[in-house]
């Protein structure tokens, strides 16, 4: 057992200072092998995180409808949440789309866009956007009525917020302590909503007239409600919120007699995503054109445009794979004349090796074990770098839209790329170990 310790300890003591013995040629195959590998393990990350987050937004949404302008941008904007809005519509133009009565539409979901807080969008919605995303409530409750909110898992976890805690929107989509609201009413947190690793987990969630109404204070206006009573202006100063669910019962009703807020004119909306009551109804297929043709608003295709999106970004990302195949099928070349170059300064070393007793074959097998070092250091060093690299790449990504991905997420195509790394390195072996083995002893140490 020790005899064969000491020879594999041998073996690749013997390899391993034959390639640093080299050191210029080491790095240079290393080098090479280390950006094809880093720069297609990188492609895999990112394309495997950005078609998850992709797939788990699109929540079945068969259309959305919203100010005319660019088709993407909306769909960006009012899915992904990574873009600003295209406009506003009229209550008057979504009414329409809104009524549960439409026979094409099961299902549609008003969004109110225009203020954050900390960076994370406040959505004005109805509850049905939390079925949309299939998220559930990790504590507390849906917001009911006046300026309750519900968070998302990823404002929680980043903003520190809780049940109870109160705090003021600012206008715009990004964080800046300059439009804060500072005369509007302050927000409550009344419920925390479990990740659901979709983008619900970075919105906060209101009443589509929570929105209007900090608008309405951004205005100079002093009060908000569509029917005009001075005493919901008063429960906004002073957030009657703080008491339980179940001790608003006549408030509740209140709540439940009033008309729905699509049925207020004058106000406005962001968007509205729709999924068709029976998506093989021919009227529900063509719903989208007769909105562009015949109305002032648009409608967009969000598989259509997700798809020609991924289509442009595919141009690039086949390039950059092209470029990194090129790379290393360039390092496989590169061992080969190292190694071809290397027997031409060993080749008394290995003849001397031979005459002691090494046979053909451990001569051989010393050769591919060079390749086969540069290749799996090589592979390790690329590993290193793309997962090093996305960390970095997260981190600007999450900044910039509060989207995260994960750096150190290891991939089962990445395993199998050891293997694809690995016959390189042998292939580019295979020849000159070849020479090497078949080398006659008697030439080569009489010409020494």
């Amino acid at each position: 057992m020790r005899s064969i310790h000491n020879f594999f300890y041998f073996f690749f003591t013997f390899t391993w200072k034959n390639l640093v013995n080299r050191p210029l040629s080491l790095v240079l195959n290393l080098l090479l092998f280390t950006l094809g590998v880093g720069l297609i393990s990188m492609l895999l990350l990112i394309n495997t995180q950005v078609t998850e987050k992709m797939e788990n937004n699109f929540a079945g949404i068969d259309l959305v409808i919203g100010a005319k302008g660019s088709p993407l941008q909306m769909v960006l904007c009012n899915m992904y949440h990574i873009d600003p809005p295209t406009g506003n519509i009229s209550t008057e133009n979504a009414r329409p789309f809104l009524n549960p009565d439409n026979p094409l539409i099961g299902n549609a979901v008003p969004l109110s866009i225009g203020d954050n807080y900390k960076g994370f969008r406040i959505i004005g919605s109805e509850h049905n956007i939390v079925d949309l995303y299939k998220a559930s409530l990790a504590e507390g409750r849906l917001w009911e009525k006046g300026t309750e909110v519900v968070i998302g898992h990823r404002v929680a976890e980043d903003t520190g917020l809780k049940l109870g805690d109160r705090f003021k929107s600012s206008h715009g989509l990004s964080a800046d302590i300059n439009m804060v609201h500072d005369d509007a009413a302050d927000f409550v947190v009344v419920g925390v909503l479990n990740k659901a690793q979709s983008v619900i987990d970075q919105l906060i969630l209101c009443s589509t007239r929570a929105v209007w109404a900090v608008h309405d204070h951004e205005h100079g206006a002093e009060e908000h409600d569509h029917e005009g009573h001075d005493h919901e202006a008063d429960e906004h100063d002073h957030d009657a919120h703080d008491h339980d669910h179940e001790g608003h019962n006549h408030e509740g009703h209140e709540h439940e007699a009033e008309a729905p807020f699509w049925e207020e004119d004058g106000q406005e909306l962001t968007a509205i995503l729709v999924q068709f009551r029976n998506k093989k109804n021919f009227r529900a297929l063509n719903l989208g054109r007769n909105i562009n043709e015949n109305t002032d608003l648009m409608a967009a295709n969000p598989a259509y445009e997700v798809l020609k999106l991924q289509g442009n970004i595919g141009i690039g990302v086949d390039m950059m794979r092209i470029i990194a195949m090129i790379i290393v099928f360039v390092s496989a070349l590169s061992v080969f004349f190292s190694l071809v170059n290397a027997l031409k300064e060993k080749k008394y070393e290995l003849a001397l090796m031979r005459s002691m007793g090494a046979s053909r074959g451990m001569i051989f097998s010393l050769i591919m074990l060079e390749g086969a070092f540069i290749a799996v250091i090589g592979y390790l060093l690329g590993l290193l770098l793309s997962h090093g690299g996305m960390m970095i790449f997260a981190d600007m990504l999450e900044a910039e839209y509060r989207y995260g991905f994960e750096a150190w997420r290891f991939l089962a195509e990445e395993a199998w790329m050891l293997l694809v790394v690995l016959l390189i390195g042998l292939t580019a072996a295979i020849i000159p170990a070849i020479m090497a083995s078949v080398s006659d002893i008697s030439t080569t140490l009489s010409e020494e």
